[in-house]
């Protein structure tokens, strides 16, 4: 591998892991700002990375949007659906490479997935489209299940809209009653698992919202003493202790968004990158936790996932 192919790798590795970087842990940085030194043996990467974080404020994604467009970068990165709702408006010339969990051309961000046409495109990876199946997969686990709470981000609306829409619809063929549970800071989550805790659904659906990754760690753990079983949208919540989930590798379309801002560096038109969809989901079981909450995981279930961690 040449020193110019490592020197780009090592850019995609450190922005991708920046984005991914649980909001929760940069809240606590405001005390201390944590460092991490590089020492590697080869020239200088030239690109400075420009980051601006709303810090769960979705109402001010306009205003640092317009910032970067003034501070006139070369590629904008946003990094899920409200950040590239955002910067769309923001410019019409800085080209943007975004990671959506709806579908881009339903959003207005692209005209087609083939051919995005303006000055974006990007991934999705069907984030929100893939509650219904995961309402399915929470009934094959738990048949006798009645009621079904979601925790959803009024922040996200056009997440929460979607998977408000699907899980409505799939819970009436499945025949189960629905409590939707709203929140956005860490003190709502809270909040919301203490009317969980009253309510005592049979088990819990957690919308596909950055803020909720980001607070993976705290969500987790209320399921866990409210002793309640929960469906996630990524790995990341089964990788800390999480019972269950079924979507796309985040860490693989980090990867991709820097791949794609790479290339639009090196002189790509975002109009004729094509908006690259998930075609792979993963069933991820944590069976040390499905034991804890003294549940039997069907073996068609456990044959099916994609990893059970034990």
């Amino acid at each position: 591998m040449s020193a110019k192919i490592r020197r780009r790798a090592f850019v995609a590795l450190i922005g991708g892991a920046a984005a991914a970087w649980p909001l929760a842990a940069r809240a606590q940085q405001a005390e201390r700002m944590r460092r991490i030194g590089v020492l590697m043996n080869m020239a200088a990467v030239n690109v400075t990375i420009i980051y601006r974080f709303a810090e769960d404020q979705h109402d001010r994604l306009p205003e640092l949007a317009a910032e970067l467009v003034r501070r006139r970068v070369t590629v904008i990165a946003a990094s899920a659906t409200p950040a590239a709702i955002a910067a769309k408006p923001a410019t019409t010339t800085i080209p943007i490479a975004f990671i959506t969990a709806e579908d881009p051309v339903r959003l207005g961000l692209v005209a087609s997935l083939a051919r995005p046409g303006g000055n974006l495109t990007g991934i999705n990876f069907l984030g929100a489209e893939l509650t219904a199946k995961r309402l399915d997969l929470l009934r094959e686990l738990l048949p006798r299940a009645a009621r079904v709470a979601v925790l959803v981000s009024p922040a996200d609306a056009t997440n929460t809209a979607s998977t408000l829409r699907d899980v409505e619809a799939a819970a009436r063929v499945l025949g189960l009653q629905v409590e939707v549970l709203n929140a956005d800071t860490s003190r709502e989550i809270n909040a919301a698992f203490e009317n969980i805790g009253r309510g005592r659904p049979d088990a819990l659906l957690v919308g596909a919202t950055p803020s909720f990754t980001g607070r993976r760690i705290q969500v987790v753990q209320l399921a866990a003493f409210h002793r309640l079983p929960t469906v996630y949208p990524v790995r990341d919540f089964v990788e800390v202790g999480g019972l269950m989930s079924y979507g796309a590798n985040l860490g693989d379309f980090y990867r991709q968004l820097g791949i794609y801002a790479g290339r639009i560096l090196k002189g790509a038109k975002p109009a004729d990158l094509p908006v690259v969809q998930s075609t792979r989901f993963e069933l991820v079981i944590n069976h040390q936790t499905a034991r804890m909450l003294g549940l039997d995981v069907p073996p068609t279930l456990l044959a099916r996932a994609d990893e059970v961690i034990e």
